[in-house]
């Protein structure tokens, strides 16, 4: 359907600056006005030029989804858009830096906030709720136009040691490691192992380089400051696969998957 000179200067000016995804609010300030902006949105999205994906927040649809009005926006784009401050974790930043091969099928977003999962255009969006203080190490990258907010690479294997069943496990977790440690900022890590404080984070990580020989720098060096962090309770390799198996006494972790499986 045809637009309105109005309607097409605001779909312009939002699609330039880079907000293919927005919420009611920016459309307030543009029109100045609530009632104007509610009338816009509905007639912009009663023509297919708008999706409206949640309350208050909206998608432009471009001219190349074709007379249909089918369009997928990024996911990643979505992800960025849904809660602020938040940042794609886990899983899927471990996909984002191509440290792994496999795609996740919910997209994981990080934030301090609380926000129940939702889907939108099919796509799982899950939100992880984590403390003020372990929320660090988020880039903004630029991508279709739009920025989205993305834990680096180091940050990513940080919160995966720490929650693997949000990362694919334990084994994601060294194959990561095992493929991208040449990408990998080793003494970004070390300052964010020292930042998280050790803990489980601390056994898993110094485990897998230690027994996998990953080259990293100063590894001796590094391992041995880790081994000083670690807690005094036994953690799990794998967390939710048992507490059967041997038992790492210089990590404190115990070895509850098969060790064959990690592919060393």
């Amino acid at each position: 359907m045809t637009l309105s000179n109005e309607e097409a200067k605001f779909l312009a000016t939002f699609s330039a600056a880079g907000k293919g995804v927005f919420s009611y609010q920016d459309a307030v300030e543009y029109f100045q006005s609530k009632e104007t902006a509610t009338n816009r949105l509905g007639r912009l999205s009663r023509k297919g030029w708008l999706q409206r994906l949640e309350n208050g927040l909206y998608l432009i649809i471009p001219l190349e989804a074709g007379p249909e009005r089918l369009w997928s926006e990024n996911a990643y784009v979505l992800a960025s858009n849904l809660i602020s401050p938040s940042a794609i974790a886990y899983w899927s930043a471990l996909r984002y830096w191509n440290m792994t091969e496999q795609i996740p099928q919910v997209y994981f977003i990080q934030t301090p906030k609380r926000k129940k999962s939702t889907v939108i255009q099919g796509i799982k969006f899950q939100f992880v709720h984590v403390e003020e203080r372990y929320f660090f190490g988020i880039l903004t990258q630029r991508l279709r136009g739009a920025d989205i907010s993305v834990t680096d690479r180091e940050k990513t294997i940080i919160d995966i040691a720490h929650r693997p069943e949000l990362g694919g496990g334990i084994i994601q977790l060294a194959e990561a490691l095992k493929t991208a440690y040449n990408d990998i900022d080793w003494e970004k890590l070390d300052q964010y192992v020292e930042r998280w404080g050790g803990g489980s984070v601390v056994k898993r990580l110094g485990y897998l380089i230690e027994t996998m020989s990953i080259p990293i720098p100063d590894r001796e060096a590094k391992l041995k400051n880790w081994r000083s962090l670690i807690s005094k309770g036994t953690s799990q390799l794998e967390p939710g696969s048992g507490k059967k198996g041997p038992v790492i006494t210089r990590w404190n972790l115990q070895i509850n998957i098969p060790f064959e499986t990690l592919h060393f």
